[in-house]
Formats: C-alpha cells, structure tokens, sequence
C-alpha cells in the first residue's frame, strides 16, 4: 500500500515575524519543522516541505509543489495565517490548493511549528 502523502506549507523561516512570537528564531523554527517532518516519516508518512516567501514567487512554488504529484493532505503553517497582513497571500495559497488538489486532499493547519504531526493525524492515518 502507498504511503500517505503530506505537503507541508509555510513561510521561509527567514521570513518570519518574530516579533509576534518571543522565543522563536529562525534556527528554532527550522529544528521544529525538521523534527516534525522526521516525525511523520517514522509514522509512515511520505512528507514534502513546500516553504515559500511573502509574495513574490509563493504562488509560483506552491503551484509547482502541488502538481508534483497527488497530496492526500496538506498542512498550512501558523506563519502563513499571522499576522494579519498575510491575510491576502493566505487566500491565495488556499485557493491554488482548491484549483489543483484534488477533492479528496485533506486541508488541516497546525498552531505551532510543534503540532504539525497532529494536525496531520486528525484527518490522516499512514
């Protein structure tokens, strides 16, 4: 049986707004995303990491990822949701998803960089 596919989106960490989020770096977001990755690997999932900038070539690279192949879920980070001024790239990216994923994708979102994993598992299994 075919493992169970994941594209996990969100912004470049670089690019990330840390001054709504005390504590976190670059470096720590970076080691959350990899840990969470590793994590659905070991589970059984076949994940992709699909991170993008502000604007000028997100939604050439989100396309580009979702018509790599048939994703049976795909998580949208918490970075990409806040802060409000990403209101309009977030609308964009979820309607790529809409036009080219296929109706039977799963949409899900984490809160932190720690819960992609759950997220995943609540519509999911490997």
């Amino acid at each position: 049986m075919a493992k169970k596919t994941v594209l996990a989106v969100g912004i470049e960490p670089t690019l990330a707004d840390y001054a709504m989020l005390p504590g976190l770096t670059p470096e720590l977001i970076r080691n959350y995303l990899d840990a969470q990755i590793g994590r659905l690997r070991a589970l059984g999932y076949e994940p992709e990491v699909c991170l993008i900038d502000l604007g000028e070539t997100a939604e050439q690279v989100v396309t580009a990822a979702l018509q790599s192949k048939k994703f049976d879920c795909i998580v949208i980070g918490a970075g990409l949701r806040q802060p409000p001024p990403r209101l309009l790239l977030f609308e964009k990216i979820i309607n790529l998803i809409h036009a080219h994923a296929p109706p039977s994708t799963r949409i899900c979102f984490n809160t932190t960089p720690a819960d992609t994993v759950e997220a995943v598992q609540r519509w999911i299994r490997p």
